[in-house]
């Protein structure tokens, strides 16, 4: 069984889920590749346990070009050449059936498939469902399986000004994956049919790599002397809703809570979150760190008292996860399916989304009681021990897979 898993760039920060899941089907025995449109050196220094091990770079495939036009014209032929001899049946059978489907639109089709078709797999896994859009022809033209992954911006954005813009990827893959129950509904509410074969699997991450240490919540926080150490990681965008996070920092420091507020991550909001720091008068409290890689996120997580994620959307969020593994309280919006990640009251506090002072209620909260930080990291790190093991991921994954290759999957499965 070869399973390829398709996606836009690997390696990325962002996107350790997608590493993880692959090292884990790896380390299980699977024949998985990565098919991508791109991959950056800078990247892959920040995994170097994956770099460094022998025989991984060979496992990924990058896309042929296809810009600029003309120099993807040119490099048609190497593609055709390329396919024909490391899978001449596929290629002999893609091109016939798909010239009685798509005519002479088939040629473009299989420059951008060849990748694919030269690997030969038994199953593609696209990792994104917007990444699936007018794919869904190489399930018969390769004669394989296909999976689609819902994660969340694919169900929550895009196409919304479309009705219908999701049908294809809903109806024609043989099972869809989604990391929860609040994505699954929000699939059916985007058009999808409920009696589709579909399998829960939320993300997991290696507690056995974020783990605490001997951290205790002992003090009592938000003083000059003593500031509330606060953590939010994840990309810089919109969706993150930094802006609310950065608002109910300014509640602290307007109650005369001091506090220092640390962000990782990156993205199209860096300069919008800079002028929003500015604009309240925070440049002392809030950091902006950038991306880092996992060793030095987990560093600051040793550092933080209180991990913030102010989401208006979510699809589960792992840094949310990691955080609990390190046993951080939490305290998050109810931003979809964070409702599903912290259970608020117990690892956490989830407030409504938007509200600001929700959440700076809750941190002056947490910075006034330890004992109340220390159940509920407690709790977080138990929690992630017992439902969000990364070995009890990928062995879901892999029969999930191997299922497909043998029987149809049965409708509503849950893998975990």
């Amino acid at each position: 069984m070869r399973v390829v898993l398709a996606l836009i760039q690997f390696p990325k920060l962002s996107e350790t889920f997608i590493v993880n899941q692959f090292q884990g089907l790896l380390d299980r025995g699977i024949d998985v590749h990565i098919c991508c449109v791109q991959s950056h050196e800078t990247d892959w220094n920040a995994f170097p346990e994956l770099k460094n091990q022998s025989g991984v770079r060979e496992r990924v495939h990058i896309s042929w070009p296809h810009r600029p036009r003309w120099f993807a014209i040119l490099c048609f032929l190497p593609a055709l050449l390329d396919c024909t001899l490391k899978n001449l049946a596929g290629t002999f059978r893609y091109l016939k059936r798909g010239w009685r489907k798509f005519g002479i639109s088939i040629l473009r089709l299989f420059y951008l498939d060849s990748t694919l078709l030269s690997l030969k797999p038994d199953v593609i896994h696209f990792e994104f469902g917007a990444q699936a859009l007018e794919k869904m022809h190489v399930k018969e033209l390769l004669d394989c399986k296909v999976v689609v992954s819902f994660r969340g911006y694919d169900l929550n954005y895009t196409g919304l000004e479309k009705d219908g813009y999701l049908s294809e990827v809903f109806e024609k893959p043989d099972i869809l994956h989604l990391l929860g129950k609040d994505l699954w509904h929000r699939a059916q509410k985007r058009g999808c049919s409920p009696l589709r074969p579909h399998v829960l699997i939320p993300p997991a991450i290696d507690a056995a790599f974020f783990t605490p240490g001997k951290r205790e919540h002992i003090e009592v926080t938000g003083s000059k002397d003593r500031p509330l150490r606060i953590l939010s990681v994840g990309r810089l965008e919109w969706k993150k809703g930094y802006a609310f996070s950065l608002q109910a920092i300014q509640i602290l420091k307007l109650k005369g809570i001091y506090c220092e507020y640390r962000v990782i991550g990156d993205g199209r909001y860096l300069e919008s979150i800079a002028f929003l720091r500015n604009h309240f008068g925070l440049e002392e409290s809030v950091k902006l760190l950038g991306a880092l890689p996992a060793v030095e996120v987990k560093e600051q997580m040793q550092w933080a008292d209180v991990f913030l994620h102010s989401a208006v959307s979510e699809g589960f969020c792992n840094a949310v996860m990691e955080a609990q593994a390190m046993k951080l309280p939490i305290v998050c919006s109810d931003a979809d399916g964070l409702a599903e990640n912290v259970l608020d009251g117990v690892t956490g506090f989830v407030v409504p989304r938007r509200d600001s002072a929700a959440l700076a209620e809750k941190l002056i909260a947490l910075s006034l009681d330890p004992v109340l930080r220390h159940q509920m990291g407690e709790a977080g790190r138990q929690r992630i021990e017992t439902h969000f093991r990364s070995g009890d991921q990928i062995d879901a994954f892999r029969r999930v897979y191997e299922e497909l290759t043998i029987t149809v999957p049965k409708i509503g499965t849950r893998a975990v």
